[in-house]
């Protein structure tokens, strides 16, 4: 199982329409993020052995659970099965609409929940009550709680992909590791969009720590960049929201991200989809391979030590 998870989540409601301030401010407001004295969690151990993407050990009412950080999910989630081992907690009536690359919609409701993780505390965060299926289960990645970019944007979030380890620290704080420096990006909602050059094309792809491959792409993208010209095609599946949907994989004779160059690389490449929300490409840990990374959602910056080796096979 390939396990480049590849979730999205829009929220929908017909009485708000297009107020978006409404919805992230008001309807879905982020939660109220606290430390302990220091301001940081310091290092965390990965909750999950054996993945590439970044999981950490959250507390809930007592109970201790396993989290996906993941940068490109757009809220946070919890699995039913998990909200209703919860006893119920507190919820709210406004229904979401959720959407994996497949585009298969799954509708929702939500919750309102109180967490730890370390010295973190998270008060009031709304989160999608939702099926996510091998993302929560043991067969799967076994984290049946997602922290998306609601509480990333509240956060400064920082990875140690080959220790697997990583902290979360008061945002705006200028306790940067000495060995960072910044990497060009932009924001597209709350999300981080980074440049990456693939096979000389240059591809705008949302930093998406929920996915453990370097690049994965929609067919047009793929087709475009002119990696569906003939080349070696395997086939492999990726996990998603609620079950698994097939994915073609190609590899890549040159990409560069943030001044290294990865050569004969897989790339993971999803069906087009119309399903709001879903972008064209995501970056994903593999683009951190050897290096760590900080993130600064809401302040819309990206810093990456200079990798191991420059160039990468």
């Amino acid at each position: 199982m390939d396990r480049r998870l590849l979730l999205r989540l829009g929220l929908g409601a017909a009485a708000v329409g297009g107020a978006f301030w409404l919805r992230d401010h008001v309807l879905w407001a982020p939660p109220k993020a606290t430390f302990d004295t220091s301001g940081t969690t310091g290092w965390l151990p990965w909750a999950v052995h054996g993945t590439a993407v970044p999981t950490v050990r959250a507390t809930i009412g007592g109970r201790q659970v396993n989290a996906l950080v993941d940068s490109g999910a757009q809220y946070s989630v919890i699995d039913r099965a998990l909200y209703a081992a919860l006893g119920a907690p507190r919820g709210f009536d406004l229904p979401l609409v959720a959407y994996g690359v497949s585009g298969a919609p799954q509708m929702g409701k939500g919750a309102v929940l109180d967490l730890s993780v370390g010295s973190l505390r998270l008060t009031g965060l709304r989160v999608g009550i939702l099926a996510l299926g091998p993302l929560a289960g043991t067969e799967g990645l076994n984290t049946p709680l997602v922290l998306g970019q609601d509480v990333l944007g509240r956060l400064r979030f920082g990875v140690d992909a080959d220790r697997r380890r990583l902290v979360f620290a008061t945002p705006g704080s200028e306790r940067l590791p000495p060995d960072v420096s910044p990497v060009p990006v932009t924001r597209r909602g709350r999300a981080l969009v980074a440049a990456i050059t693939v096979e000389g094309t240059e591809i705008d792809a949302v930093v998406d720590t929920g996915a453990s491959g370097l690049l994965s792409l929609r067919r047009s993208t793929a087709e475009a960049a002119g990696l569906l010209d003939g080349r070696a095609v395997e086939h492999g599946s990726s996990l998603v929201l609620g079950g698994a949907v097939p994915a073609r994989i190609v590899r890549a004779h040159t990409m560069t991200f943030a001044d290294q160059v990865h050569r004969d690389r897989p790339v993971s490449i999803f069906a087009d989809t119309i399903a709001p929300g879903v972008p064209d490409a995501l970056l994903g840990m593999g683009a951190f391979a050897g290096r760590r990374a900080v993130m600064d959602l809401g302040a819309g910056k990206l810093w990456a030590s200079r990798p191991l080796d420059l160039t990468v096979a």
